[in-house]
């Protein structure tokens, strides 16, 4: 995707702004850098202020930027990419029925691996099983990635392994005590903070695409009778606001970097990540599936599957399924 003009000339400004937040920057100096004259920086300027960028200006030092508001579109995020593919076209929506969905259609239309989609608010963002997600309009993560992984179709479920090592990775470098709930779910402090929707198109030929859904709780503060008690946010456990766009660019840096692990040296230290953070394992659990089952969850397997003992010291392997800690 080719971006407008304007588009790309205020991403530059800002990540020029950005690289030097101590510092103004002459309007000279800015017009020798990004080859712009200074009549189309200063509409720039005018621009970004209009959308919540507060920039200083003095008449002999420059410009400043001194604050950047609390938004997701490219403009706030490209500057904090470091990423080779992951991220690098948004497709920003203010609402959106499903991010999912609509990066679906945006696969079928052909979008390349690593094309982002993140709405500020989801009407009906789901879960595992349809399960609805709730989520604050502007304070929280609801995003999906287009993925064309070097994978086969049997091996599309490694992909929310993955992704939830990932996000636990960069939670925990954060310092949030942040823990795998098997198969796709994140949880701080036993509440769940959020979770992982990866679904797929295959055909004879294999796996076509893959679409990573994410909901992560950042900011929110308030959640429905129902969920107050199983519910949590980052901005809640820390006591203060954390920076999405920060948080965003972190998170598709580690995505990109555990899924190419993933496919060039497959599952096994994954696997090892999510036994070492599991919220599951040495726990009593129920399992919700084809054929229901209760017991304590011993492993996980170099598949990727649950395994869990019965009381009758049976072992079953679970692939799929709702789990639920009883203890």
């Amino acid at each position: 995707m080719i971006k407008a003009a304007d588009q790309l000339a205020e991403e530059m400004l800002v990540s020029l702004l950005a690289d030097a937040p101590e510092e103004y920057l002459g309007a000279e100096a800015i017009c020798g850098k990004l080859g712009l004259p200074r009549a189309v920086i200063f509409r720039q300027i005018e621009g970004l202020r209009s959308k919540g960028y507060r920039i200083d200006a003095r008449p002999v030092s420059g410009y400043r930027l001194l604050e950047v508001p609390d938004r997701l579109t490219s403009l706030e995020l490209s500057p904090l990419l470091v990423t080779e593919e992951l991220g690098r076209t948004v497709h920003f929506f203010e609402e959106l029925e499903s991010t999912n969905d609509q990066a679906r259609e945006l696969a079928e239309d052909g979008a390349a691996h690593g094309e982002l989609v993140v709405a500020e608010t989801q009407l009906r963002g789901r879960g595992r099983r349809g399960r609805a997600w709730f989520s604050v309009p502007g304070k929280n993560l609801t995003f999906s990635l287009v993925l064309r992984p070097r994978l086969s179709s049997a091996r599309a479920a490694e992909l929310t392994l993955a992704a939830g090592v990932a996000l636990c990775e960069v939670l925990r470098e954060a310092s949030f005590d942040a823990r795998i709930k098997w198969p796709n779910d994140l949880w701080i402090a036993e509440r769940k903070v959020g979770g992982i929707l990866t679904e797929t198109a295959s055909d004879q030929a294999g796996l076509r695409y893959a679409v990573l859904g994410i909901g992560l709780n950042v900011n929110g503060g308030q959640f429905p009778s129902e969920l107050e008690k199983i519910a949590t946010s980052l901005s809640l456990v820390r006591g203060e606001p954390v920076p999405r766009a920060l948080l965003l660019a972190a998170l598709l840096e580690r995505l990109e970097l555990w899924l190419e692990r993933l496919q060039t040296d497959g599952l096994a230290e994954i696997l090892q990540r999510c036994r070492s953070w599991s919220a599951t394992l040495g726990r009593q659990v129920q399992v919700e599936a084809t054929s229901p089952t209760g017991g304590t969850a011993e492993s996980i397997d170099e598949t990727g599957a649950l395994l869990v003992r019965d009381q009758a010291g049976v072992l079953h392997r679970v692939t799929a399924g709702d789990v639920g800690l009883t203890s």
